[in-house]
């Protein structure tokens, strides 16, 4: 089962998404919050975070994906805008999926399921426009191995200061290289920027 949080501040939209959520099987809400902060402060066990902007598109939303992203969330946006722009603006701040307004039941469902297996999905009205591939979804606990890697610290000492064991960090590494690439430390350093890892 697929945990979701919805962020709006739309009461009846609430209501809608959550209902398109619902009667899938494998996907369920958990949390219905009206703005980031409150959801920040809420959520628990989150897998997916679906975050509507139905206002003109602003540099407000981007920077609320960033800030998602940045706390190790997958984030997927409904957007008023089916602009290539602002689309990119947020794919750029970590967003793993960008749906139009257009959006039904059925297309935000598979955007979740494919979002949630590790995929990215933009919805049909952006298919074909090149948009970039946001930063892979990190954890917690995949953000202080990144840091402390970027730091310059070996496997051991990576397992010293997290107090684990060098095959954790080992099995952490190997997930963080899946997900990269690679896991070359210079291409992990690189993963730690790009995931705003290191601006903490």
């Amino acid at each position: 089962m697929t945990s979701v949080a919805v962020v709006c501040e739309w009461s009846l939209l609430q209501l809608g998404i959550a209902q398109a959520i619902n009667i899938q099987p494998d996907l369920q809400i958990t949390t219905i919050t009206k703005s980031v902060n409150d959801l920040l402060r809420e959520a628990n066990d989150v897998e997916i975070i679906v975050l509507t902007s139905l206002r003109i598109f602003d540099q407000a939303t981007s920077e609320q994906v960033a800030q998602l992203h940045q706390q190790g969330y997958a984030v997927i946006v409904v957007s008023t805008s089916e602009a290539q722009s602002d689309a990119v603006l947020c794919i750029r701040a970590g967003a793993r999926g960008y749906l139009s307004r257009q959006t039904d039941g059925s297309e935000l469902a598979t955007a979740i399921r494919a979002v949630a297996s590790g995929r990215s999905y933009f919805g049909t009205s952006l298919a074909g426009k090149g948009l970039p591939v946001a930063p892979p979804r990190i954890t917690s606990r995949e953000r202080e191995i990144l840091q402390l890697i970027a730091s310059g610290a070996t496997d051991r000492e990576i397992a010293t200061k997290l107090n684990i064991t060098e095959n954790t960090v080992h099995t952490h590494l190997e997930r963080l290289g899946r997900k990269h690439g690679s896991r070359r430390r210079a291409d992990l350093t690189r993963l730690a920027l790009e995931c705003g890892v290191l601006e903490n």
